[in-house]
């Protein structure tokens, strides 16, 4: 009986241990179900690496469009005895017009581009268009404004493709996102309204990192220093040097006074003829 008992004892000992190895964790059956939840995961954490790679790529790229933009020129400083071109700025309207209407301006300097923005508009449709007035920018540009610099490079090179004043405008439509306190860097500010305005890019960009009408600009803000402007905006209407943001009909005042005394005596425009008029040479004796 004994020996029964120890037979039926080994025969579920051995029963145990045959069951253990089929069910143990170590098993085929869990090894299988582990290799099949790490591949699941493995699955899961894919669109996870490729969204990090994709950001880490768009880093890259930002990183090295930031580097290729160019700093701002900042103040520049021309030596006084450096010869300048004739200050001539930019004319628009017609050259016969009875009177006269000059802006010393700073593209970055806020009350000129409120004038630009707001009254210059009406001055350009009511005096300028009728042929009452004809008006010209002059650069002026002044040291406390770092990009000022680089805005009247743009507005030059759009020049030379004909499109100066439609760059001028979008220059002080813009300078909240160009100037220097908000970025040192203008020049992608600038490339933009240049493709805006369907200019050649390659031709605007190499006059632009060229500076390559900074002599021009530099007779401009000479000029109005020999007229004694401290500020900008300065008109000089007539005879009239007046500073400050003026109003259209502050403006038409002052057109009006000049148109008056130039009927009587009439004034040579900037840039005209000034040599004065010899008579006929004396007869000989």
């Amino acid at each position: 009986m004994a020996k029964d008992r120890m037979d039926a004892g080994r025969g579920r000992s051995g029963q145990q241990i045959k069951q253990g190895a089929k069910g143990a964790p170590g098993g085929k059956g869990a090894h299988s179900a582990g290799a099949r939840k790490a591949a699941v995961r493995s699955t899961d954490r894919k669109p996870f690496y490729l969204l990090l790679g994709a950001i880490a790529l768009a880093a890259v790229v930002f990183i090295g469009w930031q580097m290729s933009q160019s700093k701002s020129s900042g103040v520049i400083t021309i030596d006084a005895s450096t010869p300048v071109p004739e200050a001539t700025g930019y004319l628009i309207g017609a050259a016969t017009a009875p009177v006269e209407i000059m802006e010393f301006a700073d593209f970055e300097c806020p009350a000129c581009g409120s004038f630009a923005t707001l009254t210059e508009p009406d001055v350009r449709k009511r005096l300028v268009e009728t042929g009452q007035a004809r008006f010209r920018f002059m650069d002026f540009p002044l040291n406390i404004h770092k990009n000022t610099w680089d805005a009247s490079f743009a507005a030059a090179c759009a020049n030379e493709q004909g499109k100066f004043w439609e760059m001028h405008d979008r220059i002080f439509a813009t300078q909240d996102q160009w100037n220097g306190l908000v970025t040192n860097k203008p020049k992608a500010t600038f490339s933009r309204l240049a493709r805006e305005l369907a200019l050649n890019e390659g031709q605007w960009e190499e006059c632009y990192d060229s500076q390559k009408y900074k002599l021009n600009i530099e007779a401009n803000r000479r000029e109005g220093e020999r007229r004694l402007v401290g500020s900008t905006p300065t008109f000089l209407i007539g005879d009239k040097l007046v500073p400050g943001a003026l109003g259209y009909d502050q403006v038409k005042a002052y057109v009006d006074s000049a148109a008056a005394k130039a009927a009587l005596s009439p004034v040579m425009p900037l840039g005209g003829d000034t040599a004065l008029k010899k008579g006929p040479p004396p007869p000989k004796k």
